[in-house]
């Protein structure tokens, strides 16, 4: 827990207990002192890494989160190098990592540095092949994100994404919309949280019609918040406002992983419509 938390916490510790004929239960109090802050990236470091296959467009979707990250307040470092796993400096004191980075490899130092740091408590957030297609024969690092692309039927066509968790801050108040995107067919953990989803037609694979696949989900790994969204092939997909603000919440969740409890579930099935 860190010092801003801290302190809070003998704030309102200060008030339950001193409040005269202020009666609370233990239950009671334990919502009100862990009820969390809204999440916010002020004064939290976060590291964006960007390369591997440029049909992604990943300079340009960066151009599009780093400007918006620095204005809520957070110190960035953008790379176009997967040493920045290397820096002890960086990894050491880093809140969370943007990675946007399609196929390609990695190095067994590269990855270990990256696994060990979401395994201690760094956040990990990013979209489409950039987080989910990446490093393709490091199945440690599938482990981590919670899934892998297999396919796009049809390539770049319309599809519609359903919200399937109203509750959950990252899609709450946001409806199902349509897309103009490579709808991706993954294999997915089914232990991550599942936020929105995808049904699949006929049209381009008949053998996949009525499949549902996951289209956002976050998930834990070791300590490490990991927050995913298969929306963004290109910066254009996020003139859609509702993939840009998923986005931008999943950013936001993934940056509380040091500082607010883990999340628990398991949800091993996706529902339906």
């Amino acid at each position: 827990m860190d010092q801003h938390s801290l302190n809070r916490r003998k704030f309102l510790e200060k008030i339950v207990l001193t409040s005269a004929g202020a009666v609370i239960s233990t239950r009671a109090f334990s919502q009100l002192v862990n009820n969390p802050i809204p999440p916010s990236l002020k004064d939290k470091k976060v590291l964006m890494v960007w390369g591997g296959w440029m049909g992604h467009e990943p300079k340009k979707c960066i151009d599009i989160f780093a400007p918006w990250i620095r204005e809520q307040g957070a110190q960035v470092t953008v790379s176009d190098t997967l040493d920045a796993y290397l820096d002890e400096d960086i990894m050491s004191s880093v809140d969370l990592i943007v990675q946007v980075w399609t196929m390609g490899t990695i190095t067994g130092e590269q990855e270990k540095a990256l696994l060990n740091a979401v395994r201690g408590g760094v956040g990990l957030a990013g979209w489409h092949g950039g987080l989910a297609d990446s490093f393709r024969q490091n199945t440690e690092y599938q482990f981590m994100v919670g899934g892998q692309w297999v396919a796009h039927p049809g390539g770049v066509i319309d599809y519609e994404v359903n919200i399937i968790d109203h509750n959950d801050p990252v899609t709450k108040g946001i409806s199902d919309f349509k897309m103009h995107s490579e709808q991706y067919y993954m294999h997915v953990d089914p232990n991550v949280k599942v936020l929105a989803t995808t049904t699949y037609n006929a049209n381009h694979a008949d053998w996949i019609d009525g499949t549902v696949i996951p289209v956002v989900w976050k998930k834990m790994y070791g300590k490490g918040r990991v927050f995913y969204s298969s929306l963004g092939h290109q910066a254009v997909d996020f003139n859609v406002p509702e993939a840009l603000e998923i986005m931008k919440r999943g950013i936001l969740w993934a940056a509380e992983s040091k500082y607010s409890p883990a999340e628990e579930w398991i949800d091993p099935v996706y529902p339906g419509r």
